[in-house]
């Protein structure tokens, strides 16, 4: 009896943390959290708990603290409507003058006294022996956009909140209704050209956006280009960033760099016949070597660095000012410094480095004036960037990655607002059946909350900055995230909630602020809510038709939606011609993902999956009935696409060569090298082929036909 007394309490406490104690898989069973999982869980929340004989003093505690408090520390005001907030009050003092003050984003302020008596109630509770009552406060209508800072004073005490005033749904331009936009999609790091040393460049990126644009193309899309560790025991995928506030030095072009005209012993190194052999191998190779590139730019870069700092000069004193404006960069640059002088993860490092001193003395001068330098120059790069796509009416769509390296700066600097002990990741599905662990920690829903989000708002605004459209990948963590604690299986792992609408607000907010389209990527395990509230806040969706045909089967090929950014596949899914000849699952068992039973299973699930396919374009028009082999059905999907209400077709470049081999395996990592495919020809090759200009044009031409019809 008493255990089942412990287990109700560990329920109750984990229902005041917002942790599940149980959800549904994607076969809508129900699965309950052990208690090993909540426990620990909650230990990682910093509760007050090491053993299940503590819970139920923990309990009280937080339930005694929720009721103390006077404010929650965020609340919400849509659309220039007044905001109710909820004030928690001891009945004793409930009656008692309370002093308003509001201050304004533009340091404007409002003051105001009323009576507690005159404010209606709404729920009453006895906590402890102690009588709460809780009663609703309404802020002044017509609050401007913007972050405000809410004060009450009663009773000698005074408490603040940050009050988000936001649109109710994103950024959208107008006249969206009528926008028939189409863009190709390509990593980066895949881009190659000429020019380029092996891996591309944010130079190759602005050629590639001339190109798109000259076709009638309105996007570019990539993966995220945040800095990224290239050292030999490093994960090189781009959604494990060093920092979601800063840019991957990787993706420079070195020839782009000023210093580079006056610096002669960098221009002798460059032309010397062994650095050339070098890039020269670099550019035959099929693969990105991260590693190998990466250390002949940065021989490179260090003596242009070394250059500019020899002596004052107009482009010294600018870095200057740009490091002054961006304070970040300076402690970035002392934590890559510092890393590289430990050759250890920073949890490792010495008490005081690990709690954030970085004293001069431990940490050579050279590295940290080497990253300051190339943070300065990417900035440049990424702002050139952006100037081209608003100069030519496109788009430049970046990619939000949901999480960061836990060994990374993010992690270390902000390490209040990270759940260091707990892992995020997704629970066992069809595909993954024992779940994934994708490493990374989850933001602490309290902490960043008290922090007024301000960490959120960084990453959000260093992206918007230079997008048209940012993607957020796994939009279902603006509501939860599956939470794995240290040392466990990912499939023991349950749901941490956190305050969606106050996450939405901010997105909406920063989405005007900058003009920028907002898309959740809604693919996978998708609780019957989000949608939903992505609807309601104006966030895009994703149409994934390689994932509509996975989803059922027994279907004709669903219909487009209206707001979403549709795409034959993504970069997590084989390329359409490996999909179409079932290349991907001979691979997946290659790989040992399938074994020869599930590899038979799912040959019989796509021919039905083609079969669904074939017929449903041959009764919209976009298939004859003959011979239909890889090219014939990709030039059918994508016209189906294309006249779609989708205000977003988005093309995989390498789809257009039939290309087979994909950019990522997930739950593959020794195995096989992710993340580093090239594309197979180089851009210079690949925009003079028919088989892809010829599409990219008959895709325009359906695109421009809706767009009048409309």
């Amino acid at each position: 009896m008493a255990a089942v007394s412990g287990i109700n309490f560990l329920h109750k406490l984990a229902h005041l943390y917002g942790v599940q104690t149980a959800y549904y898989d994607v076969s809508r069973r129900q699965r309950q959290a052990s208690a090993e999982t909540l426990l620990a869980i909650l230990k990682a929340l910093d509760t007050p708990v090491k053993t299940m004989q503590d819970i139920p003093s923990a309990w009280r505690q937080r339930q005694q603290a929720l009721w103390q408090q006077l404010l929650e520390p965020v609340a919400v005001a849509w659309d220039g409507m007044s905001a109710s907030i909820k004030v928690r009050l001891p009945v004793t003092i409930a009656d008692k003058s309370i002093e308003c003050h509001l201050r304004m984003e533009s340091d404007e302020w409002q003051h105001w006294r009323l009576n507690g008596s005159d404010l209606p109630s709404i729920e009453a509770a006895e906590i402890e022996g102690r009588q709460y009552i809780i009663k609703a406060l309404s802020l002044p209508e017509g609050l401007p956009w913007g972050y405000h800072r809410f004060t009450m004073e009663l009773g000698g005490s005074a408490k603040e909140a940050l009050i988000i005033s936001a649109p109710t749904k994103a950024y959208a331009p107008a006249g969206e209704s009528k926008t028939r936009l189409w863009g190709a999609f390509v990593p980066l790091y895949a881009l190659h050209s000429e020019n380029s040393w092996g891996g591309g460049d944010f130079s190759d990126m602005e050629t590639l956006m001339s190109w798109i644009s000259g076709m009638g193309g309105g996007v570019v899309a990539t993966l995220p280009l945040l800095p990224t560790y290239y050292d030999s025991n490093s994960n090189v995928s781009p959604y494990l960033p060093i920092s979601r506030r800063l840019w991957n030095e990787f993706y420079l072009n070195i020839e782009k760099a000023p210093e580079l005209q006056n610096c002669p012993l960098a221009q002798t190194i460059l032309e010397s016949s062994p650095f050339q052999k070098e890039i020269e191998a670099l550019h035959d190779s099929p693969l990105v070597d991260y590693r190998r590139q990466m250390t002949l730019k940065r021989r490179i870069l260090e003596e242009l660095c070394q250059h500019l700092f020899a002596r004052p000069s107009p482009q010294l004193e600018a870095l200057r000012n740009y490091v002054e404006a961006n304070p970040l960069v300076e402690d970035y640059s002392r934590f890559r410094a510092t890393g590289e002088e430990q050759n250890t993860p920073w949890r490792f490092w010495p008490q005081q480095l690990r709690d954030g001193v970085l004293p001069d003395t431990d940490y050579n001068e050279a590295n940290r004036r080497y990253h300051l330098y190339v943070q300065w120059l990417a900035h440049q790069q990424i702002e050139s960037l952006s100037h081209e796509a608003r100069n030519r009416e496109v788009q430049l769509y970046l990619d939000l990655p949901l999480g960061v390296h836990p060994d990374g700066y993010d992690v270390w600097r902000e390490r209040d607002a990270f759940l260091l002990d707990v892992s995020a990741g997704a629970p066992p599905d069809a595909v993954f059946t024992k779940g994934q662990n994708w490493t990374f920690p989850p933001l602490h829903p309290d902490r960043a909350r008290e922090q007024g989000y301000r960490y959120v708002i960084d990453y959000l605004r260093h992206h918007l900055k230079h997008a048209g459209i940012l993607r957020i990948d796994h939009a279902m963590g603006l509501h939860r995230l599956f939470c794995i604690p240290r040392g466990m299986e990912a499939s023991q792992g349950t749901y941490l909630r956190y305050r969606a609408d106050e996450l939405y607000a901010i997105l909406a907010l920063e989405s005007h602020r900058h003009k920028t389209i907002i898309v959740g990527e809604d693919l996978g395990t998708v609780p019957h809510y989000v949608r939903p509230a992505m609807n309601k806040h104006g966030l895009s969706r994703m149409y994934v038709l390689n994932y509509e045909l996975i989803s059922d089967t027994q279907k004709e090929l669903p219909p487009v939606p209206g707001n979403s950014v549709a795409s034959l596949n993504t970069h997590d899914m084989p390329p359409f011609a490996a999909f179409w000849r079932e290349d991907d699952i001979q691979q997946r068992l290659d790989l040992g993902l399938l074994d020869n039973t599930g590899a038979r299973g799912e040959k019989r699930t796509r021919r039905v999956i083609r079969e669904v396919l074939i017929k449903s374009l041959e009764d919209k028009g976009w298939l004859k009935k003959n011979k239909i082999d890889a090219a014939v059905a990709l030039k059918g999907c994508l016209s189906f696409l294309a006249v779609s209400k989708a205000p977003v077709v988005l093309v995989n470049l390498e789809d257009l060569w039939l290309e087979t081999q994909p950019q990522n395996v997930p739950s593959t990592v020794n195995n096989y090298p992710n993340w580093q495919h090239k594309a197979r020809y180089r851009l210079e090759e690949f925009c003079q082929m028919p088989q892809v200009t010829d599409t990219l044009r008959h895709i325009n031409k359906l695109r421009e036909q809706g767009r009048n019809k409309t």
